[in-house]
């Protein structure tokens, strides 16, 4: 699979992400980060809105898995069972390896899928690894660690690449 760190399409949010476009896509199978993707840092409860965006998924017969690299000792079990959906932490993203298991415990296809996340080198670099058509949303919040700011301003370029190539 490709080696690239473009993703097709920025968007604002997960908000942004309409349930019944993906659906004419062809897509039944969404994997999502969750840290700064679903909820802020240290945050286990979906806003309003993202739960609104997640019940519209179910909606339209597409699956949410969230796809962790989280460290932290249950966060995503806890976030996952709390909001009903499959989960998978320690992902090893941008291994493919991890997006390769999930696809294969919901019975999907990458053609099938979308990655949603908002780091270009885990979540899109390895979502095209495995085939997976990247999504890239603005981070929900970049206060914290100082090294983020680095990272996301190493990733300007291949977002505004992405920002070129829409999906939706």
């Amino acid at each position: 699979m490709p080696f690239s760190p473009i993703p097709r399409g920025v968007y604002p949010s997960v908000t942004s992400l309409d349930p019944k476009k993906l659906k004419e896509k062809g897509i039944t199978l969404v994997l999502a980060d969750l840290d700064n993707t679903l909820v802020p840092y240290k945050v286990l409860e979906p806003s309003p809105e993202v739960a609104a965006w997640m019940t519209a998924l179910k909606g339209e017969g597409i699956d949410l898995f969230l796809l962790s690299n989280s460290r932290k000792p249950g966060r995503a079990q806890k976030f996952a069972q709390q909001v009903g959906i499959p989960y998978q932490g320690h992902s090893g993203k941008p291994k493919k390896a991890g997006y390769l298991k999930a696809m294969e415990r919901m019975g999907r296809t990458p053609q099938e899928t979308v990655m949603v996340g908002d780091q270009i080198f885990t979540d899109t670099l390895g979502a095209n690894r495995a085939g997976v058509t990247p999504l890239l949303i603005q981070p929900i919040r970049l206060a914290g660690n100082p090294g983020r700011y680095i990272r996301y301003a190493a990733e300007t370029p291949f977002r505004l690449l992405g920002g070129r190539r829409p999906f939706l």
